[in-house]
């Protein structure tokens, strides 16, 4: 169902005829001995190469246990990659969490390496945060296209500034990726939360840390998504910056309605406006990504409020399926265009945008378990505006 905005139709109809959507098998579960590749990320460089990274999960699919940083690098349009290599690598020896340790969730001595997330630097710089056990944060740099990584930077302290507005137990950032301004500011979107509820997520808030020198030193943001009763458990955050500047974030949350969270921001540091549901963006409770495009502003996550064989409850959870991108060309406020990648099982999802207007779309790809959709595959689609536009 696609209805154009008003002044676009002709800019739509003119366009060429649209290319063929390619999809391209990027992490799959058992490859290297992990049973799962979950938390896709995916960034352009400066110079055009792909760069994806994911959770390799080593026991289970779950969010604590032996889990490690994958990262490829990705060539001739995401056609051909590298071999996976796993270049965030901490100083031990390391410890769990203590709610990790409470709730029992992982097995005793497994470190859980999580939420990575990147950043392509207009300079060829590509900056890379990442966690520890929910626990901790780091920064690490490659200055030659993500052949070679820093040694990680602790940068755990920042978060510190965030306690006044929660005594947090777990910390995470994104997932996803970061953006850098047009002003060179670094705005990673983070999320903390009380260590509650059956995986420690519960009781979450989101905010950013950001950068104005380049990654060297980092500072905490204003609380854009509070938790509050009627906005409940704001989590896993996307950002992006709008036409005029402003910086807008998109939060995954448990409110009733079951639509995505959002706020802007002037400088994407502090000012956060009032959080409101965006109508036009469903929110089956699964992370989700945008991205800016010459032509529009992009969404993706899974477009499905249907849940197999129960009730959906308000704010309740729904089917992983139907991974699609959607774009707006008034920044944010209507939504008129939307295509599907993947109708199937699919759920987390990260976009980028090459230098050629090329749209990239890494994708958990699945199948259903006994109690919920199960990754096998994370997928990368290639398309251009023209393939999104013209259903």
């Amino acid at each position: 169902m696609i209805r154009l905005a008003t002044g676009y139709t002709a800019l739509l109809l003119a366009a060429a005829a649209a290319a063929e959507l390619e999809k391209h098998d990027v992490f799959r579960a058992g490859d290297g001995g992990y049973t799962a590749y979950r938390i896709p990320g995916v960034v352009v460089t400066a110079k055009g190469t792909l760069i994806a990274y994911a959770e390799a999960r080593k026991k289970s699919y779950r969010d604590w246990g032996a889990i490690d940083i994958a990262v490829r690098r990705g060539t001739d349009g995401g056609r051909v990659w590298s071999d996976v290599r796993f270049p965030a690598k901490v100083d031990g020896p390391l410890s769990q969490n203590p709610v990790n340790a409470v709730l029992r969730i992982a097995e005793p001595g497994d470190i859980t390496y999580n939420n990575p997330m990147m950043i392509p630097d207009r300079d060829g710089t590509v900056h890379f945060v990442f966690c520890v056990e929910y626990l901790r944060a780091f920064y690490m740099r490659s200055t030659d296209d993500g052949v070679t990584w820093s040694k990680p930077v602790e940068i755990t302290a920042v978060f510190e500034g965030f306690r006044k507005a929660m005594d947090w137990k777990v910390l995470a950032s994104g997932p996803g990726h970061g953006i850098q301004t047009r002003k060179g500011r670094l705005i990673v979107p983070v999320w903390l939360a009380l260590g509650t509820g059956s995986n420690g997520h519960g009781g979450s808030i989101s905010s950013v840390i950001y950068s104005d020198d380049g990654g060297r030193v980092w500072r905490a943001g204003g609380i854009a998504f509070p938790n509050t009763p009627g906005m409940p458990s704001p989590g896993e955050t996307a950002a992006v910056e709008l036409a005029d500047g402003r910086i807008m974030l998109n939060a995954r949350n448990h409110g009733s309605p079951n639509r995505r969270l959002v706020s802007v921001s002037k400088d994407g540091a502090r000012g956060w406006s009032k959080p409101r549901y965006d109508d036009a963006l469903l929110e089956p409770l699964c992370m989700a990504s945008m991205a800016r495009h010459p032509k529009a502003l992009l969404f993706s996550n899974p477009y499905n409020l249907e849940r197999t064989g129960g009730k959906a409850e308000p704010g309740g959870s729904r089917d992983r399926k139907n991974v699609a991108v959607q774009a707006s060309f008034d920044s944010g406020r209507t939504w008129p265009v939307r295509r599907s990648i993947e109708p199937g099982w699919s759920g987390y999802s990260d976009l980028a945008v090459g230098p050629d207007g090329a749209i990239y779309c890494l994708y958990e790809h699945g199948e259903p378990s006994e109690a919920r959709f199960r990754p096998v595959v994370l997928k990368l689609a290639r398309f251009d505006f023209e393939w999104l536009a013209a259903k």
